[in-house]
């Protein structure tokens, strides 16, 4: 939130967050504006003048997320066999969609969202700090020059929007990751 606004409007936010952080990690990227309003005691137009778009506030919800994935890349990048390196850090951001509801849903594209520069903030900010770690697998030639960060991101997103309702969403989301990174051929 940018530091020239009022005083109120500064700690409505931070309520909003406060109460949006939960309310994500229980309902998942579908949970209630209204109620969000209510429990922080604002009403659904304050909500909506400080995130324009549910889109906006997931954002500022995995904000810290992806800052941390972001910066787990750049800890990772020239340590090891490239491959590796990489499927560690991707196994990292299956863990934290499988496992943090709402974050799968901003790593695709919202179609419907109005400014198209924040069409996909939260995976660009992934994709600008984990390209080291596939042009390393590239260049090894360990992983296809076909491999783009996006589609990874996007068959990370989907496989975790299509694990949560599993008992157990991680495990399954890891197991059928691994299965389209590895391909359907026998494991050596």
């Amino acid at each position: 939130m940018p530091e020239g606004r009022r005083a109120d409007a500064r700690r409505n936010y931070g309520r909003i967050l406060a109460v949006a952080v939960d309310e994500v990690a229980e309902h998942g990227a579908n949970a209630s504006l209204e109620q969000i309003a209510r429990v922080a005691g604002v009403g659904s137009a304050t909500v909506r003048r400080h995130f324009p778009s549910r889109r906006a506030l997931l954002e500022a919800v995995s904000h810290k997320r992806i800052e941390d994935l972001s910066e787990r890349a750049r800890e990772l990048a020239g340590t090891g066999d490239s491959r590796s390196v990489l499927l560690a850090w991707l196994d990292e951001v299956v863990d934290y969609s499988a496992t943090a509801r709402g974050l799968a849903a901003v790593l695709v594209p919202d179609s419907a969202e109005v400014d198209p520069a924040h069409v996909n903030g939260c995976a660009a900010a992934l994709e600008d700090a984990a390209t080291p770690l596939l042009r390393d697998a590239v260049r090894d030639g360990t992983v296809s020059p076909e491999a783009a960060l996006a589609d990874l991101l996007a068959l990370i997103a989907g496989i975790a929007m299509a694990t949560e309702h599993y008992p157990d969403p991680a495990a399954q989301a890891h197991r059928l990751f691994r299965l389209a990174f590895t391909g359907l051929g026998p494991t050596p």
